[in-house]
């Protein structure tokens, strides 16, 4: 079957089928990324980005950020605060009168002859 109609029965457009990436070759670029990443690990790609056009380097951040990813230079996240594992203990049920005793911590303050009226 023809490339026409081929693409004709699946609906494709037949540029979609002929095209043909035109991307450069990142070999410096991944070189000089790694380099900067092993030497410091905390920095992200926006940090390396800056690092890397400040050496002369015009790349574009999307660009950066897919070759980051594919080099799996990501930085590894930090942990988060620990928190408390399995169930709490269920408040006592009161069985008889005055078994619970309670605070009010919230009490008005009582008017004082240094505080300013409004």
């Amino acid at each position: 079957m023809s490339e026409r109609r081929a693409c004709k029965a699946t609906g494709f457009c037949r540029m979609t089928m002929r095209y043909k990436t035109a991307r450069g070759d990142d070999a410096s670029l991944r070189e000089r990324m790694k380099a900067i990443a092993r030497e410091r690990r905390r920095f992200g790609y926006r940090r390396l980005h800056v690092l890397l056009r400040r050496e002369g380097f015009e790349v574009n951040h999307k660009r950066l950020f897919r070759l980051y990813r594919e080099e799996r230079l990501t930085v590894r996240r930090r942990g988060g605060r620990k928190r408390a594992i399995g169930t709490r203990a269920p408040m006592m049920i009161p069985l008889r009168p005055k078994e619970r005793w309670s605070l009010e911590l919230v009490a008005p303050r009582p008017p004082s002859a240094a505080s300013p009226t409004r």
